[in-house]
């Protein structure tokens, strides 16, 4: 008789010593390992893996990312705005994160917080390199991975390519048969809100069935840059609850940084267009 508990009978593999197992596939030993509180308070594991999970999904937004550029010069359309979906909700499961975050106070962040030393979410490259792709290029904050040669590298060859925005712009241009002055297009530069950039955009929301690939594209660069301002925004609202306006591990003021990246806009004239409709 076959017990239908065990999944053995229903002719599951249950011995790997000869075979790639879940874990083996998944490569979970050295994760799994990466913890490694430098205190004994409770709560710096919540702080460590939420910190952790989120360079993952950051290394997944950036794989999609990078392909989503590549499809898009390509003029993959679907490809294109498939990446670019799921780009937006990696970030809403990044916003996700900061509400179990959030369940730690002030006095349990306190017990550990002498430990980080003077680490801090602001030095992480995958973020910047993230803002990069999409165009907010502030060359400043390159010093902060000197002392990492092959990240400060990333960053280089980064702002060596047309930002994602960018490649939008170029798309947009030649659909529309128009050019952009070369200096819109700049690539080691943060992207800066254009006249002519929002008139042509314009132009796709004056006619979306006329223009469908563009409006498309248009809609999933705001749908992006939505749940990107939300994951900043709850950024700002967890820290300021869990240490208020103390300055950052990493020397910046803390909350009022981290309000002044709330005012930065991705694809600016997206969200000013609006307003000429």
């Amino acid at each position: 008789m076959t017990d239908p508990m065990n999944p053995a009978d229903d002719g599951a593999k249950m011995s790997f010593g000869d075979d790639m197992s879940y874990g083996d596939y998944l490569g979970l030993d050295p994760i799994l390992a990466a913890q490694k509180p430098r205190s004994d308070a409770h709560d710096e594991m919540l702080f460590i893996i939420q910190h952790q999970t989120s360079e993952l999904w950051m290394r997944l937004a950036l794989h999609e990312l990078f392909a989503a550029r590549t499809a898009l010069q390509k003029g993959a359309f679907p490809a294109t705005f498939k990446m670019l979906t799921r780009v937006a909700r990696i970030f809403e499961q990044l916003n996700g994160a900061w509400d179990v975050l959030r369940t730690m106070t002030p006095s349990e962040y306190t017990e550990f917080r002498e430990d980080l030393g003077a680490s801090s979410g602001f030095q992480s490259h995958q973020y910047r390199l993230i803002e990069y792709v999409l165009g907010n290029r502030n060359t400043a904050m390159m010093q902060v991975h000197e002392h990492r040669p092959e990240m400060h590298s990333a960053l280089a060859d980064e702002l060596e390519r047309p930002s994602l925005y960018h490649v939008a712009l170029e798309t947009l241009a030649a659909e529309l048969g128009t050019e952009f002055a070369p200096d819109i297009l700049k690539k080691g530069a943060p992207h800066e809100a254009d006249d002519t950039v929002m008139n042509a955009w314009a132009t796709v929301y004056c006619a979306p069935e006329t223009h469908w690939h563009l409006y498309e594209l248009a809609e999933k660069l705001v749908d992006l840059e939505d749940y990107f301002r939300r994951w900043r925004f709850n950024h700002v609202t967890t820290v300021e609850r869990i240490i208020g306006f103390k300055r950052g591990t990493g020397g910046t003021s803390g909350v009022k940084y981290l309000r002044r990246m709330l005012e930065v806009e991705l694809f600016p004239e997206l969200w000013n267009v609006r307003g000429q409709l």
